[in-house]
């Protein structure tokens, strides 16, 4: 039953969703199946969330507790999660039941703290701890791509001095001083990359990868609804 049930849950709604888009959503219920299934994956998507956060807290909690291998970080995380979920879910008001037995315990000046509004506790942590966070490792990120860059635009061969001259064009192009070096050998330079090289090389790569991406995806989703591939049940 642990291995049925999903298959066919996984079955009924792939099936449902390929079927409704060949139907009139204004004539036939079929048509509008897809929206309440859509619907009903939000739904599973918010309590897989919920399951998400207790799981990640009770994972690291009892790595704080046995003091394994970097416990530190772990309760970093703990605190994090705690810290914000706590202070934004709680009340702002005191109309519900639940507001006014919360503002019973706290006085109302420290409202403000509460919930997801400008100056709130959550408000506070994303501004100034996660937004911060984010923006050093995406400029650490910059020296990792920089030498992968070098690395990939030596010229071994045709290709790679190919790879390597198209790139230097792009990035002369996409600077104002590479811009105004172009020009020097004429006005409409910079508008022939853009012409070949972005909108047209470019978008042809873009649109093979996306084209066999989606083949791909579409063979994986077929496997699914068929009951081949059951890696999502953690089962090969």
């Amino acid at each position: 039953m642990r291995t049925t049930l999903p298959v066919v849950v996984a079955f009924l709604s792939g099936f449902v969703l390929i079927v409704s888009f060949f139907f009139n959503p204004e004539r036939s219920f079929i048509g509008n199946a897809k929206d309440v299934v859509l619907q009903w994956v939000t739904i599973v998507g918010g309590f897989t969330l919920v399951l998400g956060v207790f799981s990640i807290v009770r994972v690291n909690a009892r790595a704080v507790v046995r003091r394994s291998r970097d416990w530190v970080y772990k309760l970093a995380t703990v605190v994090g999660v705690v810290a914000t979920a706590l202070p934004s879910m709680a009340p702002t008001s005191t109309e519900t039941l639940g507001g006014r037995i919360f503002y019973f315990i706290f006085p109302d000046s420290w409202a403000s703290l509460f919930g997801t509004a400008s100056g709130s506790i959550y408000d506070w942590l994303f501004n100034y701890l996660n937004s911060p966070m984010m923006e050093t490792m995406f400029a650490m990120l910059a020296f990792y791509i920089a030498s992968a860059a070098y690395r990939a635009f030596r010229a071994r061969n045709a290709e790679s001095t190919l790879l390597l001259a198209t790139a230097l064009l792009v990035m002369l192009w996409r600077i104002p001083m590479g811009e105004a070096l172009l020009r020097l050998f004429g006005e409409s330079v910079p508008d022939y990359i853009n012409m070949f090289v972005m909108n047209g090389f470019n978008v042809a790569v873009q649109r093979g990868i996306l084209i066999g991406a989606a083949l791909g995806a579409a063979s994986m989703s077929l496997r699914i609804i068929l009951g081949i591939e059951r890696t999502y049940m953690g089962k090969g």
